[in-house]
């Protein structure tokens, strides 16, 4: 029961989440006191749920840019017959296992599809654009994880860990994109919802070299300096706080503002070539604001 309660309370808006900033204090405090009881009706748990919703973002105008842009957001997630599925940025994923009433245990398993737009366009760097743009990529993989219901602050806070890997379909990359993280979500009351998470972004040299290389023509039209060939690995590590809160006084249905910053720390090859170190900057700063509605 609790697992049914958790997941629609989760923020639909996601990649990713920061890690321990507020666990320290949320700790402290619920050893000093007991925490606020959340009471739920439990005809409420069973039934399918679809929430959207929209808004704007900031993120780098390129992986590795020190320019930013601001875009449209949008996002979905809901449960259908027991099983749920949830937009992350531009992938869209579905758990294949159904829900389990009885248990606190939640295990995860299911297909995913994404985009990845790096580099299509919104180039603000002028040296960067004269690299020219690349097309977009179609991801396509799946991912598995377990969760677990009432872990410290509540009966429904949750604490969950996943591996999701995608492969280009389309020839663009002709990569993959491996990205384990460890989540957690807890509920402050009926209406306010804070999660927070840390993950990692392992790619192969092919992802390295379509969209950090510089190659002699490139260094000549641009002016950066030839970086040929580097190596995959561990792209980024990323850390990511969100928040929600119901404006209808109940999360689990009606109209909420979302809100979520993340920040990413490139790392090795993709930090040392002139398109992060000279053009850009290995620190990179996502975040957007919306409202949505839970039907």
């Amino acid at each position: 029961m609790e697992t049914r309660v958790t997941r629609s309370l989760r923020l639909f808006l996601s990649a990713a989440f920061i890690s321990g900033i507020a666990l320290p204090a949320t700790a402290q405090e619920a050893e000093t006191r007991p925490a606020p009881r959340i009471e739920v009706d439990a005809s409420t748990l069973d039934r399918d749920t679809i929430t959207i919703g929209g808004g704007v973002g900031f993120i780098p105008s390129y992986e590795g840019s020190n320019d930013y842009v601001v875009i449209p957001v949008g996002a979905v997630r809901g449960k259908v017959n027991g099983f749920n599925f949830m937009s992350r940025g531009l992938q869209l994923s579905l758990d294949a296992v159904r829900d389990r009433k009885t248990s606190d245990i939640d295990i995860m398993f299911g297909p995913v599809v994404g985009l990845n737009l790096n580099r299509v366009n919104r180039i603000v760097d002028a040296r960067v654009r004269a690299l020219g743009t690349r097309k977009t990529a179609l991801e396509v993989g799946g991912y598995v994880g377990i969760g677990k219901t009432g872990v410290i602050t509540s009966e429904y806070d949750t604490l969950a860990v996943r591996v999701s890997y995608v492969r280009d379909v389309t020839g663009v990359h002709d990569s993959y994109v491996i990205t384990p993280s460890i989540e957690y979500g807890t509920p402050l009351s009926r209406r306010a919802y804070v999660g927070i998470a840390g993950s990692a972004s392992i790619v192969g040299d092919r992802y390295a070299e379509t969209y950090f290389a510089v190659d002699p023509a490139g260094s000549i039209a641009s002016g950066l300096p030839v970086f040929a060939r580097p190596r995959g690995g561990v792209k980024s590590y990323s850390a990511t706080l969100l928040g929600n809160y119901a404006l209808s006084g109940d999360l689990l249905r009606g109209t909420q503002i979302f809100t979520i910053l993340s920040y990413s720390r490139l790392q090795g090859d993709f930090a040392r070539s002139p398109i992060t170190s000279i053009a850009g900057s290995p620190d990179q700063l996502y975040g957007a604001i919306g409202i949505g509605y839970t039907f």
